[in-house]
């Protein structure tokens, strides 16, 4: 039987140097932790709050590719990225619209 849904997600910081590569079952809140964590910081620039990747997998899965891809070389996490986000944007902004879009036709329907 399968069970919940995970994400294997790699945050970054502004400059690109640190990764933090992690699992979490809520990725939107995970990813709000870590961005109100580097606002309290001293060191905001050495802080990885930027979601640059992730995958969405099943929980059964999840830790073994959690340890895959901890055990990359620096040069394969990049790759990684790359390969869907070429341009290492935030991608928390899209989970953001998505929260919002669901959370407005929940209550379209709740209606």
């Amino acid at each position: 039987m399968e069970g919940k849904q995970q994400f294997v997600y790699i945050l970054t910081n502004t400059n690109r140097q640190n990764f933090k590569i992690g699992l979490t079952d809520d990725l939107s809140y995970t990813v709000q932790y870590y961005k109100q964590r580097q606002a309290q910081s001293i060191n905001k620039h050495q802080d990885a709050a930027r979601l640059v990747y992730f995958e969405e997998i099943s929980q059964d899965r999840a830790l073994s590719r959690l340890c895959e891809i901890d055990a990359y070389t620096r040069s394969q996490k990049e790759r990684l990225i790359r390969r869907d986000n070429t341009n290492w944007i935030d991608l928390s902004l899209r989970l953001d619209m998505h929260r919002l879009s669901n959370t407005y036709r929940k209550l379209n329907v709740a209606s």
